[in-house]
């Protein structure tokens, strides 16, 4: 009895061989340089803000180098598994405009290196796990729990390294003619790669973004094959990055102690090793402390938790692109441009330490993004957005959808927009007094006018400009009317006279200004005046007016 034998016994269906894999999944055709990456999640819960940027980094190193990104869905955990899961995902990818060039797509998949689904893939795993075995690179292993965990205890109290390795791995010189007769007999096992390595030497390897490193070499015998047929993600995503001519893997440097395995059983099977980009992690400041974001504490480790906020995709993307690299940002102010295809991007320009998350500096980067859009934009957008996140602004833009693009374009298309909005979920609170019920819910709650001005003055003037009010089609004749008002009520027009003696004066032009703006909208601090105005027009002005001094 040989290994062969021992081989045929495990795998009896298996016909092919892994040169049978190679001409069936040749190299690509591609120019010399160009890059092939891949983004492969679990469907095991949503899509992690991590996950986000590491794809993001994949794609853009991948089409910067006219190559090719893919998905694969790695989903040979069925106990971690959530159904559906994996299409929410994909659907996610697409809302960040980074949907793969091949590979897998819930309902279909797209590419000729398929499947792209590990589930689907048995077959291929299992020639060359069978090719291991009859070369000695791999071995059926009968270890039950308890004598599993009784090596723990052992490696434990001789303060040893945790693992089935060496003089701890029970069944790796188990003879053939013994694991023959008991996987005959029905004896559950698993198969592990027979690791030649010894963890008290280091081997030498390169990092795309860290440079070059020496890291403990493995020795322990990984399970490749589980007792249900599928395999374990460290030996798959090998053979599949292999078959599928992955040339560069960008991945979070958690991984980066588990690369020594993945270029041991690279170098075993005679397969070329793609290049590695090991990304930092993504961090977080806890109480003064910086710490990884945490699905479990963090709402914004959920990719989902931004689309619900309504971020603009792009913002996100253009936010991450400033932790990726450094220089982005310089980019940005030299250029005013923030399309990321026209940025050159360098995995060498990649930080070092952990990226700190700035939720302010993601403002800044949604109000850029979204005063960069014209009214119809963004009120598409929005719109869209509210169907799915927010009903109340739903409901306000159905009542009149064209004023809401006009509500929107208030100090929009011109040199220096307005910045009110950094997403979506800004939109609403900032314009609902539009809306003639919410506003007198605000009045309602209290009328916040300059208390230094008697009421029976201000409901003089406002009575007074109500009426006069003339819907004017430039901004300086509108602002005119109301400094010839104001300075019948003594309110001062010239801003040096007034500061030389305000006594003198109930306030200058912008305290006038300021009645104005809180009588139509219950607020000190709104959009453009006149343009508010100029939208409720003179009969809803003068309804506001009467309101708001019934309640004074």
């Amino acid at each position: 009895m040989d290994r062969l034998d021992l081989a045929n016994l495990i795998f009896n269906d298996v016909d092919q061989s892994i040169d049978d894999l190679e001409r069936l999944y040749p190299p690509r055709s591609l120019k010399e340089g160009s890059k092939v990456t891949r983004f492969a999640p679990s469907p095991t819960g949503f899509l992690h803000l991590g996950s986000l940027f590491t794809s993001m980094v994949a794609r853009k190193v991948a089409t910067d180098s006219e190559g090719v990104f893919y998905l694969r869905l790695e989903d040979t955990d069925s106990k971690r598994e959530i159904e559906g899961s994996g299409n929410i995902v994909i659907a996610q990818l697409q809302n960040f405009n980074l949907s793969p060039m091949e590979g897998y797509f819930g309902d279909h998949e797209e590419g000729i290196y398929g499947p792209y689904k590990q589930s689907l893939r048995k077959d291929i795993y299992r020639i060359v796990i069978k090719d291991m075995l009859i070369k000695g690179l791999a071995y059926p292993c009968f270890a039950s729990e308890e004598e599993l965990n009784k090596l723990r205890e052992e490696q434990t109290k001789n303060k040893e390294i945790t693992g089935y390795y060496g003089k701890y791995a029970l069944y790796r010189d188990l003879d053939v003619d013994t694991a023959y007769k008991w996987i005959k007999e029905g004896k559950p096992y698993v198969i592990r790669f027979k690791s030649s390595g010894n963890h008290l030497n280091k081997i030498k390897c390169h990092d795309e973004i860290k440079g070059d490193l020496e890291l403990t070499q493995n020795d322990q015998d990984i399970v490749i094959l589980k007792s249900d047929g599928l395999p374990t993600y460290h030996f798959a995503h090998i053979v599949d990055d292999h078959f599928m001519r992955t040339n560069m893997v960008t991945r979070g440097e958690e991984w980066l102690s588990s690369l020594p395995i993945h270029l041991e059983i690279f170098k075993a099977l005679n397969f070329k090793a793609p290049k590695y980009a090991h990304l930092p992690v993504i961090m977080k400041l806890d109480n003064g402390t910086k710490r990884k974001l945490s699905k479990r504490k963090d709402p914004e480790a959920s990719v989902d938790y931004f689309l619900k906020e309504g971020y603009e995709p792009h913002s996100l993307l253009v936010y991450l692109m400033t932790i990726a690299n450094s220089n982005y940002e310089d980019f940005i102010v030299r250029t005013k441009d923030y399309d990321l295809d026209h940025f050159k991007f360098s995995l060498k320009n990649m930080s070092l330490d952990g990226a700190l998350f700035d939720i302010d500096k993601l403002n800044f980067y949604g109000k850029e993004i979204l005063s960069k859009m014209n009214k119809v934009e963004i009120a598409k957008k929005s719109y869209e957005w509210s169907k799915k996140y927010c009903h109340e602004l739903e409901e306000f833009i159905n009542k009149d959808y064209s004023r809401y693009e006009e509500i929107l374009n208030i100090e929009r298309e011109r040199k220096n927009p307005r910045k009110d909005y950094a997403k979506f979920s800004d939109i609403y609170p900032a314009i609902k007094f539009f809306d003639y019920d919410n506003f007198t819910k605000i009045i309602d709650e209290g009328i916040e006018f300059n208390p230094n001005i008697d009421k029976e003055i201000i409901k003089g003037f406002l009575k007074t400009y109500g009426k006069a009010y003339r819907l004017l089609e430039e901004e300086n004749l509108w602002f005119n009317d109301v400094k010839e008002l104001a300075t019948k009520y003594n309110f001062c027009s010239d801003n040096k006279l007034y500061k030389a003696d305000p006594s003198k004066y109930l306030g200058n032009i912008n305290d006038a200004c300021e009645l104005i703006r809180v009588a139509v909208s219950g607020r000190k601090v709104t959009p453009n005046l006149y343009s508010i105005l100029k939208i409720l027009g003179k009969e809803e002005l003068n309804k506001r007016i009467d309101y708001v001094i019934s309640k004074m």
